[in-house]
């Protein structure tokens, strides 16, 4: 078994807290290479969904749990000019710092307040491989929804392991139900290809 599958295996064992922001300490320096090398498939099928979903590529975009700006270079690829990331772990930002120009503003998330913004401030937002157990939890994407303008789209994945937890469709489901937001978007594809994992992209727009 290589490193880098010994990282993927552990990814999806996490128990949350300082174990998962221990855990991408460690990983920080050759996560990048790792994840590319099982073919990670999401941030460039997340960029397109938000793209033909949100028409002004000029809005500011929130880029959650951006990491070392993988996310961040696809949604710019996409035509999105205004990024903002966030993340918890600070060694993955410092990766994401060195890529000069690819983001407006930078930040260290906290995991008991993981969303640093206003509400109505992002027209966008993205959280790219970010929901899934012993990660973001369900509840994260309506606190998400809060932060967009009217109109505004969030982006989203949820892999093969957070589908067999039903509470982030239940909370799509939910903010569909009361009236605050309509899915836009749904597709199932790649996510790591070589490993045989799969993942769900979704987009809802703020109503």
């Amino acid at each position: 078994m290589t490193e880098a599958q010994k990282f993927l295996k552990k990814a999806y064992t996490l128990k949350g807290g300082a174990h998962t922001k221990s855990f991408y300490k460690d990983w920080a320096a050759s996560y990048e290479q790792e994840i590319k090398d099982n073919g990670y498939a999401t941030p460039y099928r997340c960029a397109a969904a938000l793209a033909a979903c949100q028409t002004d590529k000029s809005v500011a975009v929130l880029d959650l749990g951006c990491g070392t700006g993988l996310s961040g270079e696809a949604l710019k690829a996409a035509g999105f000019a205004t990024l903002d990331g966030t993340d918890f772990s600070q060694e993955m930002l410092t990766y994401a710092q060195g890529k000069q120009g690819l983001y407006r503003s930078l930040k260290l998330g906290n995991l008991d307040n993981p969303l640093p913004a206003e509400p109505g401030v992002y027209g966008a937002a993205a959280a790219v491989g970010v929901f899934s157990p012993g990660h973001a939890t369900a509840e994260m994407i309506g606190k998400v929804m809060d932060l967009l303008t009217a109109g505004g789209c969030f982006v989203f994945s949820l892999n093969d392991n957070a589908l067999k937890d039903p509470s982030y469709e239940t909370e799509i489901a939910g903010l569909q139900s009361q009236g605050l937001a309509e899915e836009a978007f749904r597709e199932y594809g790649d996510h790591l290809p070589k490993i045989g994992m799969k993942c769900i992209v979704c987009v809802l727009r703020r109503v």
